[in-house]
């Protein structure tokens, strides 16, 4: 596997063994079916639970049965999930640092000893419920709201775009708190099974199509006082919680992007034309030249923000940054791995323009690219391009 700064030699006994059995279990149990769960639209739930036992989700929370494994571990297992498809890593994301993490980070110690276990082991599925149809790049507009109703809350209002809605058990919604003053945003654990939750499937995407997409609809739906993350109010709760899943996305896509360079490179060597591989040729040594230094500088990116993350200097901007090249630069990789490929690449028997599909996702979820540039561009100035 492309790894041209020997970046991976300086791994430790621990993130090699993670490394290592992701790929395995990506090669002997996913990458089969993976083409034609993109094409049948429908998500592999059926290697939930043994992603739980091989601890594919949070492993770097600590307690409740998570190892506590180094950002580095974390980062690489999301980058081996990634390599065979967005959608298995979005799966695993999700579950980690969108539903295990609030819940650890913000949740009382009977939320913890009720869901990490079982979110752990696969054997709960959970969801995040942020954006909504009016409010996505702007969540701080968000209109779903909860009112007091005696010892809890009713909740009102819909999500969408919520990866894994239609097989969660449990949603992390984020509502106004409609009976305090300020009417902060709180973050509640809301069963799917409850009076008045509906989580419909999204069909007709042409992107992430392994992956089970769908909306939270909230009609009266009582939620008891119980079910209130009690450590976070305010918008800091749901972006602690995006920072997160995009240093998941950042080492991801560099595993989309080494798979399509690898599968273009392969082809190039035994693609013959004009009496040889097309691999002799400098037109396409040129594209897997820049495909290499484009993806270890997103190697470099991604092993950077471990180190910061571990030592506790990881700054929401510093994500940003990565997300946005890594994610362009996987995108615009996948395309050139496909050309590559020449007409051969445009079928499921080879992975590079399903990762392109993929990325168009990618690209936009969990920030789009404008908005990670504008974040950025304050970082950089001091001033806000993204407020009135």
């Amino acid at each position: 596997m492309l790894d041209f700064l020997s970046l991976e030699a300086d791994l430790d006994r621990e993130e090699r063994m993670i490394r290592d059995t992701a790929r395995e279990f990506v090669t002997d149990r996913v990458a089969p079916e993976i083409g034609d769960h993109f094409e049948d639209g429908t998500a592999p739930t059926h290697l939930i639970s043994e992603m739980g036992e091989l601890g594919f989700f949070a492993p770097n929370l600590e307690g409740y049965g998570s190892p506590n494994v180094s950002e580095t571990a974390y980062g690489l297992l999301m980058q081996e999930l990634e390599a065979c498809d967005s959608g298995l890593r979005s799966m695993a994301s999700v579950q980690g640092a969108l539903v295990m993490y609030p819940i650890d980070a913000f949740g009382s110690d009977e939320q913890k000893e009720r869901w990490l276990p079982a979110l752990g082991e696969g054997e709960a599925v959970g969801c995040f419920g942020l954006t909504e149809p009016e409010h996505g790049s702007n969540p701080s507009a968000m209109e779903t709201a909860a009112e007091r109703d005696g010892d809890g809350y009713r909740i009102n209002g819909s999500k969408t775009w919520i990866t894994n809605a239609p097989i969660a058990d449990v949603a992390v919604v984020w509502a106004r708190d409609r009976s305090s003053e300020t009417e902060p945003v709180r973050g509640f654990l809301v069963e799917t099974d409850r009076d008045g939750v509906s989580t419909n499937e999204i069909d007709g995407k042409l992107s992430l199509r392994a992956s089970s997409t769908g909306e939270i609809g909230l009609n009266d739906v009582f939620v008891p006082e119980k079910s209130v993350l009690p450590d976070v109010s305010g918008m800091k709760g749901p972006l602690s919680c995006l920072t997160q899943a995009r240093y998941g996305i950042a080492w991801g896509a560099v595993g989309a992007a080494r798979d399509c360079f690898e599968e273009a490179r392969s082809y190039a060597l035994e693609r013959e034309q004009f009496g040889g591989p097309i691999a002799r040729f400098q037109l396409q040594q040129e594209k897997l030249a820049e495909l290499a230094t484009q993806i270890t500088l997103g190697q470099l990116l991604a092993f950077r923000l471990a180190d910061l993350k571990e030592r506790g200097d990881l700054r929401p901007q510093h994500v940003s940054m990565a997300k946005r090249n890594n994610v362009r630069m996987a995108r615009d990789g996948a395309r050139v791995a496909r050309e590559i490929l020449g007409g051969n690449g445009i079928t499921t028997d080879y992975s590079p323009m399903r990762h392109m599909a993929n990325m168009e996702t990618v690209y936009t979820y969990e920030g789009t690219h404008d908005i990670h540039t504008l974040i950025l561009g304050e970082d950089l100035t001091g001033i806000p391009a993204y407020t009135a």
